[in-house]
């Protein structure tokens, strides 16, 4: 039975509660809040997609025609195009994720959000936004800069940057560094992203198979796949991120007017990049944008990848001071700060266990998880978010960690991987037999050690050997 009070007390530091470990598993996914979470989300995600394409492929009309909508075809083709933009961004933001990776819940749930839900609140908000201020031209909302510039960046921001307060919200325990809430971030803006660049490539299908002005079609769509997909491809991510580490950096702090001023400051900064890029995209000229992109955007890139990296970094020693604490203790092994801050030596860790069977990898990847965790609650604890309910957390997690470690692999120094032999083993060198017989002169037995075999010329009943004590 589980005490309430103590329940109450990890319910108040957004701790989890311990798992029941006699309920079947299959109740335990039933009733787990993430995978109801996954359910209602995916059934969301699907209607907002329907939704959006029914609204791009339906005519719009307008003041003297109609707007026509764009055809399934180049929806295909658009989506295969802007793909690979996406698949580079999610290996780069899961990738930086190592020391805590995420659950893929919650990596689906903010690449999703992304995908599905910002892109529909946008696309309403825009467009709406772009018919209320195009005071001038047909009424096309795609006619006119204004809300590209003065409205697109604030609601696009909110909308991508919406997941991470929901996730603090429903889950503020597994947010527990800067790398996280920033992976978060660009995962959900690498999504909204995706959608975007689909209609845009769709859209840029169809206008110029009907425009013969345009020329090449094909050069005039691959080049603007260069262009939104290679080159300008970090501008959603960038942007975001800023908020992200607003989010990050109010989470892990004490102080209620941090708490409520950096995500605001971090939201400000990332729309008013956002809008900067969208008016010079929209009102400079090419040589102009050539110049801002060389000597601003690309510096600011570089200053946003050193940030992310020395933040990773960062992490390896925070995990090392802070399981030092616990081995100061005695509650950990010596060895566990060294072995388990370094990303050298826990891959290695992970490599040597795969080569000896998936029990042992499960444990391996089970105890980093864990020792991992414990470094951060320390840390939380050392900056005045948790009280003693992270006491009784730790000691339940320093005792899983001793259950795994007769299993696990806990220092992986000096231990090489199991793998098998492929080439064959070569043949014993027999010492060649003195005697006839089997293994004599024709025979292919191996000589038998001691004495001969019985009835061999060198037989005897006696041990040759044998004799009274010498001395």
């Amino acid at each position: 039975m589980t005490d309430p009070v103590a329940d109450l007390a990890r319910r108040r530091n957004d701790l989890p509660l311990p798992v029941d470990t006699s309920v079947p598993l299959p109740r335990r996914i039933l009733s787990s809040r993430w995978t109801w979470a996954v359910v209602a989300l995916t059934i969301l995600f699907v209607v907002a997609l329907v939704a959006q394409y029914r609204m791009l492929t339906a005519d719009t009309p307008v003041t003297g025609g109609v707007v026509e909508g764009i055809n399934p075809s180049a929806i295909r083709t658009g989506f295969w195009m802007a793909l690979p933009t996406l698949a580079f961004w999610t290996v780069v933001f899961v990738w930086a994720d190592r020391y805590r990776p995420q659950r893929l819940v919650v990596w689906y749930l903010a690449l999703g959000w992304g995908i599905a839900i910002a892109t529909f609140l946008a696309i309403n908000a825009n467009t709406w936004a772009a018919q209320q201020l195009a005071v001038a031209g047909n009424g096309d909302p795609t006619t006119s800069a204004r809300a590209a510039i003065f409205v697109a960046p604030f609601v696009e921001e909110a909308a991508k940057a919406s997941v991470l307060f929901l996730i603090a919200i429903v889950a503020r325990y597994r947010l527990t560094s800067q790398v996280s809430v920033v992976v978060l971030a660009g995962l959900s803006a690498a999504g909204f992203a995706f959608t975007e660049n689909i209609i845009y490539y769709a859209r840029a299908i169809v206008y110029a198979s009907e425009n013969i002005g345009v020329g090449d079609a094909s050069a005039a769509v691959s080049q603007l796949v260069w262009l939104r997909g290679f080159w300008t491809c970090f501008g959603h991510p960038m942007f975001t991120m800023m908020t992200g580490i607003g989010v990050a950096v109010a989470l892990r702090t004490r102080s209620k007017v941090v708490r409520v001023l950096a995500p605001v400051a971090g939201y400000g900064a990332a729309a008013l990049l956002h809008m900067v890029f969208n008016s010079q995209v929209s009102l400079n000229s090419e040589e102009g944008q050539r110049v801002l992109y060389v000597l601003v955007a690309l510096p600011l890139l570089l200053t946003l990848v050193l940030y992310v990296v020395r933040q990773v970094l960062k992490q390896g020693r925070v995990l090392a001071a802070r399981l030092g604490d616990y081995a100061q203790l005695g509650w950990l092994p010596e060895s566990d700060p060294l072995v388990f801050a370094r990303q050298r030596s826990r891959s290695w860790a992970v490599l040597v266990a795969a080569t000896r069977g998936w029990n042992v990898l499960l444990a391996t990847v089970r105890l980093q998880r864990i020792l991992t965790e414990l470094a951060y609650l320390r840390d939380g604890q050392v900056r005045g978010i948790y009280d003693e309910a992270a006491t009784v957390r730790a000691r339940a997690l320093v005792e899983q960690a001793k259950g795994l470690r007769g299993l696990a692999i806990d220092d992986p120094r000096g231990l090489r991987l199991s793998l098998p032999r492929l080439r064959r083993q070569r043949p014993l060198a027999y010492v060649p037999p003195s005697y006839p017989g089997p293994a004599g002169i024709g025979g292919n037995w191996p000589a038998p050690v001691g004495q001969p075999p019985i009835g061999s010329p060198g037989y005897s009943a006696v041990d040759p050997t044998w004799g009274p004590p010498k001395g």
